[in-house]
């Protein structure tokens, strides 16, 4: 397990936590020591869209989509079963139950610690994380776990298409049941500019690069030069938007835990959701692994561009969202774990391949 661990988790991927709360402490000294640098980036905007943060959000999430291979989508008839689980756990269980956990610590078991307004608008953040089921990650999830690598990228893929017409209703519904306002025009936007644009990109050059070169020179020489770029984009985002956080991590540094405390009970949940689903349905463990992490882990990059884009960079949304980034690998990792170690739940053999 550790060796597989260490051969397929790069460096900045396994330290991510670390990284995540390096870019913390290096934005928070900008805001408060270089104001003058976030409020001149902050300038360039469209539609309250940070133009800055939007170009290191593409070079996060259209790397991403250039592993997806939505060809694969013609085989989903072949093995119904795990997508089904996949689908309703994600978008029909995941949303509501990361709304209500979230609510439910807020402003009830954390009341006396968290001002109301505070706490509407870290609920906001848990909406937008619980609506992005997770897109690149999984596929290290999937080989950690010893996944069916062939159906995990029909999950994925499958997955990445649902987010086009659901993001946008789910998360304007629960927003709207949790009192918050939002600018219906600036969410659409955001979808197309964060969703749509990248994943077409990213399918156009996957198909250029595989058609010119083949299939083998993009999986062994093109996809990994992107590998330190979208490390690169998530880091420098995750700078510039601590030096926008500032004041707010400073006044509160014990909200990061509490906002925490909910997200990582709702991906545990959510994990057990999929996973015992698929072992009462008797499916193999290289399926009902991948389906369990699938929902388990977060779409983080979409949920903090949204949430710049619907509420600004120094909004305390925001940093809801970075918590669910710095809570991402070591949950998932520990997940990784009990599912290796529960193999022996689930039938012997593998199910059909949708290859």
């Amino acid at each position: 397990m550790k060796q597989d661990e260490a051969l397929r988790i790069g460096f900045f991927d396994r330290f991510l936590t670390l990284w995540v709360i390096l870019c913390m402490v290096v934005g928070v000294l900008i805001g408060k020591f270089l104001p003058g640098l976030p409020a001149f980036l902050g300038r360039f905007e469209y539609a309250k869209v940070s133009i800055p943060i939007a170009v290191l959000i593409w070079l996060m999430i259209w790397p991403m989509m250039m592993k997806v291979d939505f060809a694969s989508i013609r085989n989903i008839r072949k093995n119904p079963s795990g997508l089904y689980v996949t689908w309703v756990t994600n978008w029909l269980i995941k949303p509501f139950t990361m709304y209500a956990i979230a609510a439910f610590f807020l402003f009830v078991v954390f009341r006396s610690l968290i001002p109301h307004e505070l706490a509407r608008d870290y609920l906001a953040g848990a909406i937008l994380l619980g609506a992005a089921p997770c897109t690149a990650m999984v596929f290290v999830w999937s080989y950690l776990t010893r996944g069916n690598p062939a159906y995990t990228v029909v999950q994925v893929a499958t997955n990445d298409l649902i987010i086009l017409p659901a993001f946008v209703p789910i998360v304007g519904l629960l927003l709207g049941v949790g009192g918050i306002k939002i600018p219906w025009v600036t969410l659409f936007l955001s979808v197309a500019l964060f969703v749509v644009v990248p994943l077409v990109g990213g399918m156009l050059t996957r198909f250029h690069v595989i058609r010119t070169k083949g299939l083998d020179h993009f999986n062994t020489t093109f996809l990994p030069k992107f590998s330190n770029v979208t490390i690169g984009g998530l880091l420098l985002t995750l700078v510039l938007i601590f030096s926008f956080q500032g004041e707010t991590i400073v006044r509160n540094p014990l909200h990061i835990v509490l906002i925490a405390v909910p997200l990582i009970i709702q991906t545990y949940l959510i994990f057990f959701t999929a996973y015992l689903w698929a072992r009462k349905w008797k499916l193999t463990h290289d399926i009902a692994a991948p389906a369990g992490m699938i929902g388990a882990s977060n779409f983080f990059e979409l949920s903090v561009a949204v949430a710049i884009s619907l509420f600004g960079a120094s909004s305390p949304v925001v940093l809801a969202t970075i918590v669910g980034v710095l809570t991402e690998v070591p949950v998932m990792l520990h997940l990784v774990r009990i599912a290796n170690r529960t193999a022996h739940w689930f039938p012997a053999g593998k199910n059909v391949k949708a290859t």
